[in-house]
Formats: structure tokens, sequence, C-alpha cells
């Protein structure tokens, strides 16, 4: 039998998404599940946006062109505008979502065998884009205990090697919520500078801030030939399932390298496309996104002093984005996951939450912690706190019963 490539035999499961198939059993079996494990916004996509599609004048739903539709790239210039962030169309591709922003930004910043430095806790799919292009990730670890902000230069600076090609970063950062502060990024670009780095900035959640201000790596001049910008319609519009993403550079090498690869792909989703066109030329667009950013604010300080009432557990106020990870007072997280969806029951209810060792490249880090999403209405949000607690005190019975018969 043929064998398959070692990057795809290799590539790691998502950790929020391979307890699933135990989620969906619950569910079956009568339970309610408490989703908090994916960032999916349970809010109403904009309006504007659906009539876009809705109404789009089509009679061939055709290709668009590969770095998306003449009129999409002005929207998103307006957009970048609005933040202070002047990006013109050259510098800019659509993409399907931003997976392919990352894929395109890895591929077009690292050869195979190079290095790609990323704060952990990450993104998971960080560790997959790199898998599929062959990039080694070298990870420096943050701590619950410090809000997970980056620690000093010097620490920063001795991940680098003749291999390192490039630093990766979300800000806000997903799964911590941490909002870096300029000084932080300034050290980032002076690393970047001063070794000739690329820097690979996720800024996805960029209007998901409570505290501090967003801050765009095109914001910082010097790395005028040394930023690359990826972007997703995904979160602030609640429409993940438009898979409109955006790359963009003022480095002219790596757009020429980007619109070449966007040509194998042929062309980016259409209707995502004209919902987005459509939402930016309603000129209440800024007032739907604060409504839901102001939503979230709310969630997230409902979610946080719930979660200080569990005993034990370590987590400090996210600024950012909508997650949270908190430090649970346990050894597995993983298997108290397992736990709360196989054998918990909290009244016919339990809950889902996101192991942490997914989200970190060292091994071994993240065992005790999870990932939490609070991407649901805030009295939903206490219960599901509540069931995590109750989960907690049956679980450590429950270990405490095998190991007093082992």
């Amino acid at each position: 039998m043929p064998k398959i490539s070692r990057r795809t035999a290799e590539l790691p499961a998502s950790p929020i998404r391979k307890l699933a198939p135990l989620a969906a059993k619950a569910k079956q079996e009568g339970k309610t599940v408490y989703n908090l494990n994916i960032g999916q916004p349970d809010i109403p996509t904009p309006r504007s946006f659906m009539e876009g599609v809705r109404n789009a004048n089509l009679s061939v739903l055709s290709y668009s062109p590969s770095p998306g539709l003449p009129e999409t790239l002005q929207a998103l210039r307006g957009y970048y505008a609005e933040w202070g962030i002047d990006i013109p169309i050259q510098e800019m591709c659509v993409t399907i979502g931003g997976s392919e922003a990352f894929t395109f930004a890895m591929k077009a910043a690292l050869d195979a065998g190079d290095e790609l430095i990323v704060p952990e806790p990450f993104y998971p799919n960080y560790r997959g884009y790199a898998c599929l292009t062959n990039v080694k990730l070298v990870p420096i670890t943050t701590y619950a205990e410090d809000g997970f902000h980056l620690p000093g230069a010097a620490e920063i600076e001795a991940k680098i090697t003749p291999r390192t090609r490039a630093f990766l970063f979300s800000n806000p950062g997903n799964p911590t919520g941490v909002v870096y502060t300029r000084a932080e990024l300034e050290r980032i670009a002076s690393l970047a500078v001063k070794h000739d780095l690329f820097v690979i900035s996720d800024e996805v959640y960029r209007e998901f801030v409570y505290e501090g201000e967003p801050i765009s790596v095109f914001q910082f001049p010097k790395l005028r030939e040394h930023a690359i910008l990826v972007d997703s319609i995904s979160k602030r519009l609640s429409a993940c399932g438009a898979r409109v993403g955006v790359i963009a550079s003022r480095n002219a090498e790596v757009m020429d390298a980007v619109n070449r690869m966007a040509q194998t792909r042929l062309s980016p989703p259409t209707f995502g496309q004209l919902g987005l066109v459509a939402f930016l030329a309603d000129p209440d667009h800024k007032k739907a996104v604060d409504s839901m950013i102001a939503k979230f604010r709310s969630r997230r300080d409902t979610l946080f002093r719930a979660i200080r009432t569990i005993p034990g557990v370590v987590c400090e106020r996210p600024a950012g984005a909508f997650y949270v990870i908190a430090k649970l007072p346990i050894d597995d997280a993983e298997d108290f996951v397992r736990f709360l969806l196989t054998d918990f029951d909290g009244g016919g209810e339990t809950v889902m939450l996101a192991p942490g060792t997914g989200f970190y490249q060292t091994p071994g880090r993240g065992k005790d912690e999870v990932r939490i999403a609070y991407v649901l209405e805030e009295e939903k949000l206490v219960r599901a706190v509540e069931l995590l607690k109750q989960g907690l005190v049956q679980y450590s019975k429950a270990r405490a019963k095998v190991e007093a018969a082992a």
C-alpha cells in the first residue's frame, strides 16, 4: 500500500475539534453541551452583509480576479484607513479566509527547514500551517501569571538562530486574550530589523480590545520591508463561513510572490466579497461592530468573575479577543475535558472546553490549562462555569477512587 506524505502523517489534530465526536455523542444521548471550545460567535451576521449576498446582481458566478474584486480591495483600503493604516490596493490580496493568508505568508517568507519564532500558547493552526510548509516553530513561552505578555528582548533574541526567518504572533491574542503594548511590539520590531527578519502579524481580533489599544504592525515605519499583515472578517463580522481573509505587505517581493500563489488557486470566494463590500458601504457598519464588541466586553467581565469563584484556578483577565486561558487544579486537562463529555452529568448538561496542550509547542506545557471561548450569552456562560466547577469536584473524587483502588 502506498504511504501518505510524512508532512500529512505528522499533521496534528486540532485541539479545538479533536474531541468533537465525544460532544456529538453526548448530545445524541440527550445532554445539553455548552460549546466553549471554538471561536464561533453566536451574534447574527450583520444584515447589510447578508443583503449584499442575497442581492448580488450576477447571471454567472464566475471567478473573481486572483487578488480579489477591485471593489473589495477598495472597500478594504477604506476600512484600514479608518484605523489609521494606509494600505494601497496593490499591497493587498484577498484570500480564502485567514488560513490561506497564513500559508501564503509562510511560503513567501520561509523555506523548508527555516525557523519561525512564535509566542506560546498560540493559535494551534499555526502548527498545522508550519507542518504543511515544512517550517519549524520555535516557541517563546509566556505565562498565565504574567497575563501572557512577552519576555524581555534578551530572552526573545536568544531564540534567533541562523535558520530564523520570521516572527509570528496574534495581537490581540488567541488563545490568551493578551493585548501587547507598544513597548512589547517595539522589541519585536527592533529585533526584526537587527536580524533582517519578517514579522507576520495576525490581526484578526483588531476590534476586540477592552483595555489598551489596538496596534498594527503597519504602524512601525521601520518594518516597511519586514511586515506581513494577516487578517480575516470571520470574527468581527461573525461571518466565519464567508471565508474571506486578507494578506498585506509593503514589501513588493512578498506581494509578487503572494499574487503568483493566488493565481495557482484561481480566486477567493465571490459571495463573501460581495457581502463584505455591502457591509463596508453601510454608513452604520462601524456601529454594528462596536455593538458586537460591547457584548463581548460584558461577556468577558461576566465570565472572568465566574471563573474567579473556582478554588485553585489561575486566570488573569484578558484584555482582548474573546478567549481566556485558565490554569485548573488538575494534572491532565485533556483527560478532564474527556471526563466532562463522557462521565460527568450536571442535570443533563455539560460543557466542552479546549485542552491547553494543543496551544503549546514545548512538550508538557499547558497540561493543566484550558482555553475558554466566551461566545455564548452571559447566563449560559455563568451556567457553563457552574458546570465546570461541579465537574472539577466530581473529577477529583473519581481520580481519588482510581488511585485508592490502585
